[in-house]
């Protein structure tokens, strides 16, 4: 084991400058002249929330002729992608837009934001990176924040024989300026500012402890407020920590019996009520109740509407009022984000129970769906299951893809038009064309599927299942896509969450079509393998447009054998075409086709190549394969005897599969012995 040196590894690594930053403390005066030159030091919490995920950049692109924006923000990059969040971007667009509405004022500041969709729909994602989004922010320079704490030179009885009171919700310390001058002290503050700049403002007035050593000290001043501040205040930087539940607080219902709404507002400390001498002495109350310590910052309700009844009640002056009554006190300002989330029974009885019909006043529901687009879905598992994760088994090619597809197929509804499968509507949906489906058509068919995205297979369940292929299998050194559907199958007989023997049946259907699609798949990898070789489908393709151009012009074509001028051979052209089912009707335009792009081409002086038709690149492809499969004897694999000069061709097939399609030396392996056995039972190619 290497040797560290202690002392040097934290002279290096550990700099007791930046910590001096973060832990900055300075008079009044000083936080106003930081405020001066910086306005946003002052922001509420919806502005900072907003600005936090703005400052990690957006990116624009278009989904159906939707312009839609990407907030970074949610690719976790404080996390490595940790909790990513992919493929509903839409939905978070309208989850930013709250916050944008709210931090200029337009009334979403004055609701509860709720989280609404299927159990592991990233539900819980979104709230962490919120969370420890803002954690990070409030240590950086651009999301600095600050609070106060009330200090004596000696012990002090307004302090409560202490030298030192924090602010018990590390309050604004702007919140500090009596409220009589406050307009005045904002409008010297803002003057200058132009429309779309940051202006301050104060909302509030401190919390009741805070209140009462204010006044005590005024009155030991005789109201001389400027001598409290130079020798009672120090404003320190503010740091949000969920650990150190400073600005993030979490609510989670337990035992109904076990639980009431101080755990919410704070309770009494009956151990200070015989220093202070009452129970209705500020002092001797402990602000620890989640909304108390989430000030500043953000409180997280998890499964909100499971809460009882009297704690929703807390939530609605919390949320409208933007205050807080805690036990004996007078209501109290917060300034905080509301973020609750919800599975859809509980949401669904939010709205038949019409005793809460105020809640439902205050609250902005905000759909987080599962995923409907294959290439999203891929990341997640991506993202859990590669190489640094796992680094000693490999993920065959196409595994963590079908796995993906099955879970989407659970989730699609079926389409409406008679001539589209759900398979089809999946590849519309990941960006592949079909013929008469253009992007209207896409947008038509999503719109049309209300419920898309709200039931099926939740990622968890996927994750699950292929965790537990890695385990069963991890002898095997490599894991395939039959491992994973075998486990996918399996499990689904003690599925929690399969609520009908209909539901069932439907699953394993959507499993037999996405086993169907892995086995073309598999056996397409395998075609191109074989007939990778570029020179060959060159000469090939050279071939084809000779005849081509001899049959659209009439003209006869020399026979490279026998030197006979001989008319375009039928046989041929029609042997690459029907690899693309082309009928006999359309064969004559699919060529003019050709001929005319090859002719437009050349009037810009380039030169047609086959990989600029994919059509076509795919029929040469296909032909090519049919041309040599018989001479490599593929389904001589599957027996054990395979002479010396097909084991050669084998070998190179095995290793473009591993160069050119990410197989290892297993799975190459049992790739082609599943083709040869396709092959053996007679099945044909399929394009």
């Amino acid at each position: 084991m290497a040797q560290i040196d202690i002392k040097n590894f934290m002279q290096e690594n550990f700099k007791i400058e930046d910590f001096t930053h973060l832990n900055w403390s300075g008079t009044f005066q000083d936080y106003l002249d930081i405020v001066s030159e910086d306005p946003r030091v002052a922001r509420n919490s919806f502005q900072r929330v907003h600005d936090m995920i703005m400052s990690f950049g957006t990116s624009n692109y278009t989904e159906y002729k939707k312009d839609i924006v990407r907030y970074h923000f949610f690719d976790d990059p404080i996390n490595n992608g940790k909790d990513a969040v992919f493929g509903i971007d839409v939905h978070l667009m309208k989850f930013v837009n709250f916050f944008k509405a709210a931090s200029a004022g337009y009334g979403t500041e004055k609701r509860v934001l709720l989280l609404h969709g299927p159990v592991g729909s990233a539900k819980s994602s979104i709230a962490r990176n919120l969370k420890q989004g803002l954690e990070h922010y409030s240590k950086t320079d651009d999301g600095r924040m600050f609070t106060f704490e009330w200090y004596d030179q000696e012990e002090s009885d307004i302090l409560g024989g202490q030298k030192l009171f924090p602010s018990p919700m590390h309050e604004e310390p702007f919140k500090l300026i009596p409220v009589e001058v406050r307009k005045q002290f904002l409008d010297n503050l803002n003057k200058g500012r132009k429309d779309g700049e940051v202006k301050i403002n104060i909302k509030g007035e401190v919390n009741p402890a805070d209140r009462y050593i204010l006044n005590q000290y005024m009155m030991k001043y005789d109201g001389d407020w400027m001598k409290v501040m130079e020798n009672h205040i120090r404003v320190k930087r503010l740091l949000l920590s969920e650990k150190d539940r400073i600005g993030i607080g979490t609510f989670q219902p337990k035992d109904e019996k076990n639980q009431d709404s101080t755990e919410l507002t704070g309770d009494i400390n009956y151990r200070k009520i015989a220093l202070y001498g009452s129970d209705s002495d500020p002092r001797a109350f402990n602000f620890d109740g989640e909304f108390n310590i989430a000030n500043r910052g953000i409180v997280e309700f998890i499964e909100m509407l499971k809460l009882d009844v009297a704690f929703l009640y807390d939530l609605l002056g919390a949320s409208q009022e933007q205050s807080i009554k805690p036990k004996k006190f007078s209501q109290t300002d917060i300034d905080e984000v509301i973020l609750g989330h919800t599975n859809e029974p509980e949401f669904r009885k939010l709205q038949s129970n019409e005793f809460m019909e105020a809640l439902r006043d205050r609250t902005v529901k905000i759909d987080v769906p599962y995923i409907t687009r294959l290439d999203q879905e891929v990341k997640i598992y991506q993202k859990d299951f590669n190489g640094d994760t796992i680094p000693h088994m490999h993920i065959a090619p196409h595994t963590l893809d079908v796995a993906s597809m099955w879970a989407i197929l659970t989730r699609l509804e079926e389409p409406k038009k008679a001539d589209l499968t759900k398979l089809q509507k999946l590849k519309l949906y990941n960006g592949k064309t079909l013929p008469g489906y253009n992007e209207d058509n896409v947008k038509e068919l999503r719109k049309e599927a209300i419920r898309e995205g709200l039931d099926g297979i939740s990622p968890r369940y996927i994750q699950d299942k292929i965790s537990n292929s890695l385990v069963k299998n991890s002898h095997a050194g490599c894991l395939n896509p039959f491992m994973v559907f075998n486990e996918l199958e399996s499990g689904l007989k003690h599925h929690g969450l399969i609520s009908s023997p209909d539901q069932l049946d439907h699953f394993r259907e959507m499993l037999a079509v996405t086993r169907q699609e892995y086995e073309d798949i598999v056996k397409n990898d395998v075609q191109k393998a074989i007939s990778v070789d570029e020179t060959a489908i060159q000469t090939l393709c050279a071939n084809y447009i000779d005849h081509v151009k001899a049959y659209t012009q009439k003209e006869k074509i020399r026979n490279k054998y026998s030197g006979k001028l001989e008319d375009a051979d039928e046989r041929f052209l029609r042997s690459i075409e029907e690899k693309i089912d082309i009928p006999e009707s359309r064969k004559d335009d699919f060529r003019r086709e050709i001929m005319n792009y090859i002719g437009a081409l050349a009037i810009e002086g380039k030169q047609f190549d086959y990989k600029m038709n994919e059509r076509l690149h795919r029929a040469l492809e296909l032909k090519l394969f049919e041309d040599q499969k018989d001479s490599i004897k593929l389904t001589t694999i599957i027996s054990n005897v395979v002479d010396k000069a097909t084991q050669e061709k084998i070998d190179v097939i095995k290793t473009r599969l591993i160069k050119n399609f990410g197989y290892c030396e297993i799975c190459s392996t049992d790739a082609l012995n599943f083709v040869a056995s396709i092959f053996a039972k007679g099945d044909s190619i399929k394009s």
